[in-house]
């Protein structure tokens, strides 16, 4: 059997440093805000995993869709001998695409959750004996190195995450891939995109309240890990179309004054009655946009896929 490596880049103590930067740094501006990677404690990626499920939330099935339809041609363009996926979580998804590379010799999931890279690469291990499962727990967004492996190299960010940087900081992160990349080497990039509102807006605001739950979760995480005293009950969920920069916010509004207490950070923070505090923005693309932001960063657009339903999109773009 192949091997099967973990390896830690992040501190122990990295993640609730990050944490108590974000809250303070998003509590103390105007207008607060709040990053959506504290969305996802076990109770936090519980709820997305239901939200995938729901009617209303299109994007995981359209990418879903395409994988399996284009796998065959994803792994014929790239003939990568190394995958490399960054945010893995389960890495499910990304079995279509492992399956049919099949000169596969090192898939590189990297998460910043161990225990979610541990149990998905010895699933992994368990069906694919012959491959080389090489973990990193590591912030993608800040100077990621990769170990030693064999081109060509396929690097995937899927799900569309990369909607959630806002536009400085998607060109800084994609410029960090092609730093990562040879020559020839490709990046696999998941990209929702633009269409009717109303079916925008009901795939983050969905009947049963699930993202609902979802958003306030975050409140959750404060109060657990910095001793907030957050009430989840005094915030109501909101999902807004931006129709200038093309992207959904999702906000917490304040149903009333209230002050919150967060004792780690020795602070206390005024909310005035409708005061909204921004938890994620969710960029939506057009294919000229993104061809325009790889281009940019040195990667050339070679492929471009949809679904069905032109919903969401999944490019492939060539290391100049």
């Amino acid at each position: 059997m192949s091997p099967f490596l973990v390896t830690r880049t992040l501190p122990e103590d990295a993640t609730d440093a990050a944490l108590r930067a974000d809250v303070l740094m998003g509590l103390t501006s105007t207008p607060k805000t709040l990053p959506p990677k504290w969305f996802y404690d076990a109770q936090g990626s519980e709820l997305f995993e239901k939200i995938t499920e729901l009617p209303e939330y299109y994007p995981t099935r359209a990418e879903r869709e395409i994988l399996v339809g284009r796998a065959g041609e994803i792994a014929a363009a790239t003939g990568a001998r190394t995958l490399v996926e960054l945010g893995s979580g389960s890495s499910e998804k990304t079995r279509y695409v492992i399956d049919a590379l099949t000169g596969l010799h090192t898939y590189v999931p990297v998460d910043v959750s161990e225990s979610a890279l541990t149990q998905a690469g010895q699933a992994l291990i368990g069906e694919r004996p012959e491959l080389d499962v090489h973990a990193l727990i590591a912030d993608f967004t800040g100077g990621l190195v990769l170990p030693d492996t064999p081109g060509p190299r396929l690097v995937a960010f899927l799900g569309g995450t990369l909607g959630n940087l806002l536009p400085a900081e998607r060109a800084a992160f994609l410029a960090s891939v092609r730093a990562l990349l040879s020559p020839g080497d490709a990046l696999l990039l998941g990209t929702d995109l633009v269409k009717e509102e109303r079916v925008l807006v009901e795939a983050y605001d969905d009947a049963a309240g699930v993202t609902a739950a979802f958003n306030k979760n975050v409140l959750t995480v404060i109060n657990r890990e910095l001793g907030a005293d957050f009430d989840p009950g005094a915030f109501e969920h909101v999902a807004l179309w931006d129709t200038d920069n093309e992207w959904i916010e999702m906000r917490l509004r304040s149903r009333t004054a209230q002050t919150v207490k967060v004792p780690a950070l020795d602070l206390a923070v005024h909310f005035a009655a409708g005061e909204e505090m921004r938890t994620e923005v969710s960029a939506k693309f057009r294919r000229d946009g993104v061809r325009a932001e790889l281009s940019a960063a040195g990667l050339e657009p070679a492929h471009w896929w949809t679904d069905g339903g032109g919903r969401f999109a999944l490019s492939l773009s060539v290391a100049r």
